[in-house]
């Protein structure tokens, strides 16, 4: 500790010297420190001062990596990188955690659940807020009873029984060597699929895209799509005199057209 002080005061004091005063001294020390370390042994025995001193020093200037001797730079960024994980393992024992939920709370969600096969998360959640109960919907969703089967049929079994009828529609950038953008709008349906490209996708584009990809009489009944800007209302209307229902997902769920994203 006393080493760590002096090495301090030293510090300090060398702030007031010249420029020319401190490299002189600095390249004698060194040069003493080399003549030194040919007989020293090859493993140091350093103090936990020592080691403290030499990560807060390499950690105000961080080239003094490249002036060590004694130890490796490595040595001393693990050195730094163990204070690190130690300092924020001591902050983390004084919080408790999450709040844990009552007994009689989980007691209540569960027989909901069981009551209530066909309720969701969202549906007992709102329950809870009425009669009091200040939980999130998470918690909610946790402490529910697991069905072995869906209260209704599941994505799959609808895509199956209406797959033929579905169509679904995207655009995706495509950079080229020369550094352009190309446009991409693509059309997945059932046991086929088209492909267009443009460099300037405007919804008159869109629209005539549509009604080649699908004549008048064997257009699909739903037509999956994003809140793409590019679909106007020309694209819209076009859909709609087809006898097309349009059917965008929600914003900012591309799940909802995973088809498509996918490919």
């Amino acid at each position: 500790m006393l080493a760590s002080l002096r090495a301090l005061g030293i510090f300090v004091c060398d702030l007031l010297k010249s420029r020319c005063r401190l490299q002189a001294e600095n390249l004698f020390p060194r040069h003493q420190l080399n003549v030194a370390l040919r007989r020293a042994p090859v493993r140091l025995r350093l103090h936990g001062s020592d080691r403290a001193l030499l990560v807060w020093m390499t950690g105000i200037c961080p080239n003094l990596l490249d002036l060590a001797r004694v130890v490796k730079e490595e040595t001393i960024l693990r050195w730094h990188r163990a204070g690190f994980k130690a300092f924020w393992r001591w902050k983390s024992q004084k919080r408790a955690g999450r709040p844990k939920v009552d007994r009689d709370l989980r007691d209540v969600i569960l027989r909901m659940s069981r009551e209530n096969p066909l309720w969701g998360a969202p549906r007992i959640h709102g329950e809870l807020l009425m009669l009091g109960f200040d939980v999130a919907q998470s918690t909610v969703s946790k402490y529910m009873e697991r069905g072995h089967r869906p209260p209704s049929q599941s994505w799959k079994t609808f895509l199956r029984n209406h797959a033929d009828a579905i169509t679904a529609i995207d655009m995706c950038v495509v950079p080229t060597v020369t550094f352009e953008r190309l446009f991409a709008f693509l059309v997945l349906g059932h046991g086929r699929r088209r492909f267009e490209v443009t460099r300037h996708p405007t919804a008159e584009w869109l629209a005539r895209q549509v009604t080649e990809a699908f004549p008048w009489v064997s257009g699909p009944t739903y037509l999956v799509r994003d809140n793409d800007g590019a679909y106007g209302h020309v694209f819209t209307r076009r859909v709609m005199a087809m006898g097309i229902r349009d059917r965008p997902i929600s914003r900012g769920s591309p799940w909802q057209n995973g088809h498509v994203e996918r490919w």
